[in-house]
């Protein structure tokens, strides 16, 4: 990250000889020049290395911001007047039965619904882009399923459920947005360059600091900041810091989160209210009776294994007495360490992401005892971490993703970026690597992920191009957040590219926020034991198909 320039060549004088030699004296000295100018590296702006096939994550990148709109469609909503009471309320919306209700139904069939949304007036609303989440639950039998909404674009949505168990079932409809709250998420997204910021941490040859504000747009900082560029050789990504006041720029040596900034106006702010969000609308239709169908008392998952590439069918899975039933490929349970750890024998686990995705690692560390922390001295919320188990020869790895990372303080040094760790990676039939991005992207416009996800899927391709064998796992985001900072509507985006970037290659998909929002449990950022272990189970079965 040193501003250092390279060393201007030195003149040297010529003697006077036949012309003939001079051209070749001269096409030396300018090859000479020519190996420098490429191979000497320029601090400030680092060449990506040669084998990283940036044409790809060109194509990729061009072709994703050319459909950004298309790709990330909501549908519109009117400029707000009227206030909150012309918003959409969770009191006042309603929701019924599609058709004439039935003494029981078919497992394998569907529950259909219509949800008609009101402002708080109780007058009906004439058009779409609501956040609603529907789910199907059986709270006898630990079960419950995530019903697709369909927004027609006037005011009505059409629910559906799969009836996927046999016995007691009820619908759960919740607002988490408004229209009108969204239309406020979709304004940060497109006019704000940022909701955050962050500190870094300069420190001079006598230990003496100053810290000054960072982000990923030196015009985040106003046009009278003197800024310092920072550019990751292998993923090409640019990140920007004031400039100290008396520290050079290639002191930057720690790194941490900073400020949530005041990006919206009071009225906005009441649309996004607790009291307005994520609330429960009043129940509109009662339980459901679903019959055992030849004696089987829920779908069973198909019985193709795990393997990367599969479809992944909508909804993914549902739970069942607290197991996750995978409706892509025939999923399988994990309870004890035993079985855990004969499916990871000789295998080495690459984790690279969020906090969510360090709950993955924890999980295992927490239920297998024979694997043991290795402590590496870092800072625990960024990594790196590791725990092995030397009899079987597992490894597991965990460390964060690069900036932007809302953390502790945490030294530049260990901020590796996703692309180089890939870059790093032989590959092969013993490796697995999973990635979990999304909650740390939520604060920015899409078209920063984007470019994040551009250098990683070139990275993944350049992985399995060199070893196909190689186990690459994308987690998707989970639910949790529900303000301007982070809203669950965010999330859905970052999913949509996340999707986008990864559904053509040979990848495995866990999809987190189906897992996180089919049992009527409170949304957290990070998800209870119970999700997590699905989750890995999951993971396990990807890794373990039979």
């Amino acid at each position: 990250m040193s501003n250092k320039q390279p060393q201007a060549s030195k003149n040297s004088s010529i003697k006077q000889v036949k012309w003939h030699k001079i051209v070749i004296v001269g096409l030396l000295a300018a090859s000479w020049v020519l190996y420098f100018s490429v191979s000497w590296p320029d601090s400030t702006i680092p060449r990506p290395p040669g084998p990283r096939p940036a044409h790809k994550s060109s194509i990729f990148l061009s072709r994703t911001l050319a459909n950004l709109t298309h790709l990330l469609h909501w549908p519109l909503t009117p400029e707000h007047r009227g206030g909150i009471l012309a918003s959409t309320s969770p009191l006042t919306s309603t929701y019924h039965l599609r058709g004439p209700s039935q003494a029981s139904y078919t497992l394998g069939g569907y529950l259909e619904a219509v949800l008609v949304a009101r402002d708080h007036r109780g007058q009906r609303k004439t058009h779409g882009g609501d956040l609603f989440r529907a789910q199907l639950v059986g709270p006898y039998l630990s079960a419950g399923v995530p019903g697709v909404v369909q927004d027609l674009e006037n005011g009505t949505y059409l629910l559906s459920f799969p009836l996927l168990w046999a016995g007691r079932a009820e619908v759960q409809v919740r607002l988490i947005h408004s229209s009108e709250a969204v239309g406020v998420l979709q304004r940060v997204w497109r006019e704000e360059g940022a909701t955050v910021d962050f500190i870094g941490y300069f420190r001079g040859p006598t230990g003496y600091e100053e810290h000054v504000a960072c982000n990923v747009n030196p015009l985040l900082f106003g046009e009278e900041e003197a800024i310092c560029y920072y550019k990751d050789e292998d993923s090409g990504e640019l990140w920007f810091c004031t400039q100290p006041l008396t520290l050079p720029c290639d002191s930057l040596v720690g790194h941490s989160a900073g400020h949530y900034w005041n990006v919206t106006a009071p009225h906005e702010d009441a649309l996004l209210a607790w009291n307005l969000t994520d609330k429960v609308l009043p129940q509109g239709i009662g339980p459901v009776h679903v019959s055992k169908e030849s004696n089987r008392n829920l779908v069973l998952s198909p019985e193709q294994p795990c393997y990367p590439g599969i479809p992944n069918p909508k909804p993914s899975g549902f739970y069942h007495r607290n197991v996750w039933h995978s409706l892509a490929c025939s999923s399988r349970s994990f309870p004890t360490a035993d079985s855990i750890l004969g499916c990871l024998a000789g295998r080495i686990v690459h984790m690279m992401g969020d906090s969510t995705l360090r709950q993955w690692w924890e999980y295992l560390r927490d239920t297998v005892p024979s694997l043991k922390p290795v402590d590496l001295h870092a800072v625990y919320h960024s990594g790196p971490l590791m725990a092995v188990d030397t009899t079987r020869g597992i490894v597991l790895h965990w460390r964060a993703h690069s900036w932007p990372l809302r953390s502790l303080r945490t030294p530049v040094a260990s901020l590796h970026s996703v692309v180089r760790e890939l870059a790093g990676l032989a590959g092969g039939p013993r490796t697995v690597v999973v990635l979990g991005l999304g909650a740390h992207f939520t604060t920015f416009p899409p078209t920063i992920f984007v470019r994040r996800l551009a250098g990683i899927r070139a990275a993944v391709m350049a992985l399995l191009a060199r070893e196909p064998s190689t186990l690459v796992v994308i987690k998707l985001a989970n639910t949790g957040y529900k303000s301007v900072y982070g809203s669950d509507w965010f999330t859905l985006q970052v999913n949509r590219l996340l999707r986008a970037a990864f559904s053509d290659l040979h990848v495995a998909f866990v999809d987190a926020w189906e897992m996180t929002s089919s049992l009527p449990l409170p949304d957290n950022i990070h998800p209870v034991k119970l999700i997590v272990q699905n989750e890995v189970d999951l993971l396990l079965s990807f890794i373990c198909p039979t």
